[in-house]
């Protein structure tokens, strides 16, 4: 598998605005090599600023306006509710996660960064999930 495209989940976004987290270079880090997110992602991530962060629209649409300077937003079609559905039943996964790795399957993604994914597990053989804030040390606790 090459690395040639990268999804984001909603996590990668929040963490670069949360000043408090040792996540927040990461997360913009991760952002500079101009993944792919999906129109979910822009509503969870609107949705978090929100209500988490109490923000008000006029700074949730300046700080959306910076991620979509950056990423790929792609849309959600009947299609990728579909492979959704079956991504759910074969993974076990939730129906909005398995919505995500609908999209980033989808679009040709070889790596999904996500923190609330199982950490190094392949789907369907050719796209790896990668929590890129875990530390060496809670990765060899997992194994």
């Amino acid at each position: 598998m090459s690395d040639n495209c990268r999804f984001a989940d909603t996590n990668v976004l929040i963490y670069t605005v949360d000043c408090d987290s040792r996540k927040k270079p990461i997360a913009i880090q991760l952002l500079l090599k101009k993944p792919i997110i999906s129109i979910q992602v822009v509503n969870e991530c609107t949705n978090v600023l929100r209500k988490k962060f109490q923000l008000d629209y006029t700074r949730i649409a300046e700080i959306m306006d910076n991620y979509l300077k950056t990423v790929t937003v792609v849309p959600i079609t009947i299609q990728t509710v579909t492979l959704a559905w079956e991504m759910g039943e074969k993974y076990n996964y939730s129906y909005y996660d398995s919505l995500i790795i609908a999209s980033a399957l989808e679009n040709e993604c070889t790596i999904l960064y996500s923190e609330d994914l199982h950490h190094g597990q392949v789907i369907e053989e050719r796209l790896r999930i990668v929590n890129p804030f875990s530390s060496k040390k809670e990765d060899s606790r997992k194994n």
